[in-house]
């Protein structure tokens, strides 16, 4: 789980922030470890280590912590996926790269993997995580004439349903690196590459993640 990068003022607040982000991680935890959110308020509040009341101090429904649970790991996942690419200024390469590092997260952020296999597709087009940050790299893609592609939405849908695809095989065949370097390119050819330069592009050198 990353800080928040906005320090709360006060002792109190910290605490409440603390609290806050302690059930969070109880919620992703379960998540990833069983795949749903079949589990007791109390189940929650004790593996987060707070009473049962203190649950409804942050939210007031056990779907309300899931979702934020979602959006925290989400969240985590893109800057993950910022601070890699950051050196990156082609578009089409952020993308390659950004398929690929997916592929590398079940080994070095499985919690992480867990939540995007079983509730990623429901937030492919929300306000938080990946979707701002695709298309993003979509829409810069689009009017620099890097990528063909008429309606940024659909093709952010597109984009999110092969990664997420990914993530699904991934968990459940043993891929190598090949596998995300074939995904990448055939993600760039949808966009509008050349089939040449969509492969050149997608064996380059991937950066780490962190």
């Amino acid at each position: 789980m990353q800080p928040s990068s906005t320090q709360p003022a006060n002792r109190f607040e910290r605490r409440r922030a603390k609290t806050r982000q302690a059930l969070i991680g109880a919620a992703r935890q379960i998540m990833a470890e069983q795949g749903g959110t079949d589990v007791s308020i109390q189940a929650i509040a004790d593996r987060a280590d707070v009473g049962f009341g203190t649950f409804y101090n942050h939210f007031e429904t056990k779907d309300a912590l899931f979702d934020a649970a979602v959006a925290d790991a989400l969240e985590e996942y893109g800057q993950l996926l910022d601070a890699a690419t950051a050196e990156i200024e082609d578009a089409a390469e952020t993308f390659a790269a950004s398929v690929r590092l997916t592929l590398q997260l079940a080994a070095s952020h499985p919690e992480i993997t867990g939540i995007l296999r079983f509730r990623g597709l429901q937030h492919v087009h929300s306000g938080t995580g990946l979707g701002p940050r695709a298309l993003r790299d979509l829409e810069i893609g689009k009017a620099s004439g890097r990528f063909g592609i008429k309606d940024v939405q659909v093709a952010l849908g597109a984009v999110g349903g092969i990664v997420l695809a990914l993530v699904q095989l991934g968990a459940t065949s043993d891929l190598d690196a090949s596998a995300g370097e074939e995904a990448a390119e055939l993600v760039l050819r949808m966009l509008g590459l050349p089939p040449e330069e969509a492969h050149e592009i997608s064996v380059r050198p991937l950066p780490a993640l962190g």
